[in-house]
């Protein structure tokens, strides 16, 4: 995979553990997984045509290596629904980034599409010392850290590997169809893990890999925040 190795390896040359989020997601694209449709802008102007080609509503993200925890830093903005509030947006993070740490490097903004709401759940990986490359798979955003509903196996993974780690969660009734929410497509989940996995095993620099949340839909998903750390 020509993009993934260039992206590691300049990382490597430069230096940095943690990839950028434009870096994780086209990672993420070359290995199928699905992500939300993004671009990087360098200026008002650039984000507002990019937001027009992408559909509203937008999320906007600060691109930084030297900002980790975006939204403390004032450094996300989401549901932005026309041209002047995404330019007025990008003017609104730039000066959030410079009053949170002035010499941060900014590499740009990431103007992203603002995923309709599903399930979320997350798919993440962590090089242990002992078992090599590990798959997590759970319930997303908050739930994650609330219900601590979560499996792990040793990468590689089959897709039957796959589909027992969703099956076996105790909230799996919730992608099953539950009451009024529908069920989450199976099979899309199946190819992200499968698709982690190959991922971490084709790199092995890769320490840590956050897909969280994924938004799964009644057919689909689509990874709406990425995160790669190198050892």
């Amino acid at each position: 995979m020509k993009q993934t190795k260039n992206i590691v390896d300049q990382a490597k040359q430069e230096g940095r553990k943690a990839l950028l989020e434009t870096e994780a997601k086209i990672i993420c694209s070359e290995y199928g997984i699905p992500v939300t449709r993004f671009n990087l802008a360098k200026s008002e102007t650039e984000a507002a045509e990019q937001a027009e080609k992408i559909g509203y509503p937008i999320v906007l993200k600060i691109v930084s290596p030297d900002i980790i925890h975006k939204t403390d830093a004032g450094g996300v903005l989401v549901n932005l629904k026309n041209a002047t509030e995404v330019a007025n947006g990008y003017k609104k993070i730039i000066e959030n980034i410079k009053k949170h740490k002035a010499d941060a490097k900014i590499v740009g903004i990431l103007v992203q599409e603002m995923a309709p709401q599903g399930t979320e759940v997350i798919v993440g990986a962590i090089k242990d010392p002992q078992f090599g490359q590990t798959i997590m798979f759970g319930l997303g955003g908050i739930f994650v850290e609330m219900l601590k509903d979560v499996n792990f196996r040793v990468a590689p993974l089959t897709p039957d590997d796959a589909k027992e780690m969703i099956t076996k969660l105790k909230a799996f009734p919730l992608l099953n169809g539950y009451r009024n929410t529908p069920p989450s497509d199976i099979d899309a989940l199946i190819n992200i893990i499968c698709s982690t996995s190959r991922l971490v095993m084709d790199v092995p620099e890769i320490k840590e890999l956050d897909l969280n949340p994924i938004m799964a839909y009644n057919k689909g998903a689509k990874t709406v925040d990425a995160r790669i750390i190198l050892e």
